[in-house]
Order: C-alpha cells, then sequence, then structure tokens
C-alpha cells in the first residue's frame, strides 16, 4: 500500500446534484424550487426566517435600557464608613483609593456616600458624589467631604499631575467658538 492507492471509502464521494439540465435528471424546469413565490427567485434571502418556529427577536423581552456612556457608580452608606472606623480598617481620611478596596470596585467606578446610618467620627471622605443627607452627618460628625472629579482610571492617564491632584482637578470641556454677526461680510 501507497500513497497513490489511496482512495476515499466507498459511498464517501457523492456527484454534485446538477439542477436545471432537464427533466430526465429529476431536478429539471423548476430547478428543486417549488412553484413561483419568493424562495423561487435568484437573490432570495430572509436571514432572521427560523422555519416558521418564533424568531429569536419575538423570544427576547422587550423592556429595559442600558445606555452605553452610562456612569458606573458604587455606593457607600455612611454607616458603613462608621463601620469600618470602628473596626480600624480606614483612619480620618477615606480616599477614592481606599473606597475602591473596600467596596471591591474597578478603576472605572464613581463612588457616591449616602446618608443611611449615623457618623460619630470626624473623617475626611474624597468621593465623587454625595446626598445632601451624607453632607449633614459629616458636617455634624466633624467631618469634611471632597469631591473628586475623575475616576481612579482617568486619573492615572493625565499627564503632568500627581495622581492625587489629578483626581481632584475638573475635566475641562471644549466651549465652541461662538460666530459673530460681524463675521458673515
Amino acid at each position: 500500500m501507497d500513497l497513490s492507492s489511496l482512495r476515499p471509502a466507498k459511498g464517501a464521494v457523492k456527484a454534485k446534484k446538477r439542477i436545471g439540465r432537464g427533466p430526465g435528471s429529476g431536478n429539471g424546469t423548476t430547478a428543486g424550487k417549488g412553484n413561483k413565490g419568493q424562495q423561487s427567485r435568484s437573490g432570495y434571502t430572509r436571514p432572521v426566517f427560523e422555519g416558521g418556529q418564533m424568531p429569536i427577536y419575538r423570544r427576547l423581552p422587550k423592556f429595559g435600557f442600558t445606555a452605553p456612556n452610562r456612569k458606573s457608580v458604587a455606593c457607600v452608606n455612611v454607616s458603613q464608613i462608621q463601620m469600618w472606623i470602628e473596626k480600624g480598617v480606614v483612619g480620618q481620611e477615606i480616599s477614592v483609593l481606599d473606597l475602591k478596596h473596600l467596596c471591591n470596585a474597578s478603576n472605572q467606578d464613581y463612588f457616591k456616600v449616602l446618608g443611611n446610618g449615623e457618623l460619630e467620627s470626624a473623617v475626611t471622605i474624597t468621593a465623587h458624589f454625595f446626598s445632601k443627607s451624607a453632607v449633614a452627618k459629616i458636617e455634624k460628625a466633624g467631618g469634611k467631604t471632597v469631591t473628586a472629579y475623575r475616576t481612579l482610571e482617568e486619573a492615572a492617564k493625565v499627564n503632568g499631575l500627581p495622581f492625587e491632584e489629578a483626581l481632584l482637578t475638573p475635566k475641562v470641556t471644549v466651549a465652541e467658538k461662538k460666530k459673530n454677526k460681524s463675521d458673515k461680510s
């Protein structure tokens, strides 16, 4: 036995069906496409048709919406901060980096402090958003709130500024140049 004697198994290779070659071929006249209708025409494509079963676009639910440019916000309650202080996990200053580790969040997340619970210790908290009740409770306890403007990921990409300073620097919006009416002439 050598390479020249190799052949496919008997019945494994079949001749191509030659359609539209006369009535004796068994596939003449309509060439196996039935009579008339959309499917007998050339260029027929209907990709979403699933053979009569309920199509995917009708099987899937039609509720809910996820905005593509949404901000991912991790929320922290004042009661959680008080619990972390009692356990000795955080000191008198809580940064965005501390919140990231304590909330098991990602670098793309924004952080919001909510006012659920009570705060007894004076603490400085740096976060992106604060509810009014949270600010009132933090200041009542003798603490301070610092607003961060960038996520950890955005702050790491800022060139020429230290990381902590980049977090607290507001993002600059590009102002559109206004056309003067005198420029039309």
